[in-house]
């Protein structure tokens, strides 16, 4: 008997090839050489690791947690576990969870009045949350207003609907906040979302009260949904308190807040958090979210109750990174860098060198990127939308504070006596 050997390589003469959906590129989808500006610095690591094998890799890149979630969490998790009653289907969730989310945001963030019932939903992480979302609202022309640089998930999501995305730049100039003045009134009578992120990946800038209000009066004049994307609204420094969108008036009837347990409580993998806010939006994010899962185990959710109740978990997570902030900051002001702390998430924001005097030219923040990974074995993120920088993180594996110091003693000793042009 002869069996056919069915060549599985992409070709697009076949007719799997032709049967692709435009909006992932259609009969082109597999042929595109671009290469995503995160598998560029994963190639670089990986060319740098072999042109230098003795030397460490100071990976300032990484956009996660380098710890484990706290042994108590763990130890929750692992008797929940074990429990028979947890291990069916969780659906749009558990009811301890969801009032645990609503006493969170009421003893961190001194938002009162949410329905756990009504105004909570638990998600499988926020990434699949914003995927989700632009499914309850945009149809063909209709607009998603995002803030560039930032996290394209729901923009992604919108144009997969037919529907368009409006970038609005953060600059420094007006301290990473979108200027809502200056979105065109065709634009702004069109759009369905608005999507901000505070404090934000990746400029490290925190939102105002003000500004939130600002927000609300904008989405109520032009029938805006506003979603805020919020991991690391928890992790705030010195001066800067948690700071809710829902906890300013009238934002409940405009929009929803997102929450994740990954960055404030190193649960990154573990894939939990919530959506609050407006009632009618939680009842439309969850009737989708019933047709793209089944909710996360239950066990988890349990665990993740646990947490929500010590604050004091992510406080001293905060502390940590206040610490190497200002470790990092001192660092690159002392190579001629202009670094400021600042006031939350884990990510440092700094322009990007315009070269090297009397050697390299950088034409972006890209090349300069490229530039510390393949030369020192440091690895950044560079972002070129609204300016040339590069983001820093301060997840950087070293476990306790000598080590911490020797990480950041080590990336001043490798830059020293390169004289950056800015």
């Amino acid at each position: 008997m002869t069996v056919q050997t069915i060549n599985s390589e992409p070709n697009k003469n076949t007719y799997i090839q032709r049967q692709f959906a435009e909006r992932i590129g259609g009969a082109g989808y597999g042929t595109d050489t671009a290469i995503y500006k995160f598998e560029k610095i994963k190639r670089a690591k990986a060319a740098a690791r072999a042109e230098f094998p003795d030397m460490e890799l100071i990976d300032l890149g990484v956009g996660e947690p380098d710890e484990m979630a706290d042994q108590a969490i763990v130890m929750k998790l692992a008797a929940e576990a074990a429990k028979p009653e947890n291990r069916g289907y969780a659906d749009n969730g558990i009811a301890e969870f969801k009032e645990a989310a609503a006493q969170y945001l009421g003893n961190v963030f001194g938002v009162e009045g949410i329905d756990p019932a009504t105004e909570i939903v638990h998600s499988i992480g926020s990434k699949p949350a914003l995927a989700m979302l632009p499914y309850c609202f945009i149809n063909p022309g209709d607009v998603a207003i995002m803030t560039v640089p930032g996290y394209p998930v729901l923009g992604t999501h919108t144009k997969y609907l037919g529907g368009e995305v409006y970038h609005v730049p953060l600059t420094e100039e007006n301290g990473f906040l979108p200027v809502l003045a200056a979105i065109p009134e065709e634009v702004a009578q069109r759009a369905k979302l608005l999507y901000l992120n505070y404090p934000n990946n990746p400029t490290g800038a925190c939102a105002s009260y003000d500004f939130f209000a600002e927000v609300v009066c904008w989405a109520k004049k032009y029938d805006v949904i506003v979603v805020h994307d919020a991991p690391y609204a928890a992790l705030t420094y010195d001066r800067q308190k948690p700071l809710s969108f829902l906890s300013v008036p009238g934002a409940k009837d405009v929009g929803i807040e997102l929450h994740s347990l990954s960055k404030s409580y190193n649960m990154t993998g573990w894939r939990i958090g919530f959506v609050a806010g407006n009632p009618l939006i939680i009842k439309a994010f969850s009737d989708v979210k019933d047709n793209c899962d089944s909710g996360q185990f239950i066990a988890i959710q349990k665990a993740a109750a646990y947490a929500l109740s010590r604050p004091e978990i992510t406080e001293a997570i905060a502390a940590k990174y206040s610490r190497r902030h200002e470790l990092l900051v001192s660092a690159l002001n002392d190579l001629g860098f202009e670094a400021r702390k600042p006031r939350g998430s884990f990510f440092l924001y700094v322009k990007a060198p315009k070269g090297i005097a009397g050697g390299e030219a950088f034409g972006s923040a890209e090349e300069f990127s490229q530039y510390l990974i393949r030369h020192k074995l440091i690895s950044t993120v560079p972002w070129d939308e609204a300016g040339a920088f590069v983001r820093f993180s301060v997840t950087f594996a070293a476990d306790g504070i000598e080590e911490e110091r020797r990480v950041i003693a080590e990336i001043k000793r490798r830059l020293e006596g390169i004289s950056f042009v800015f």
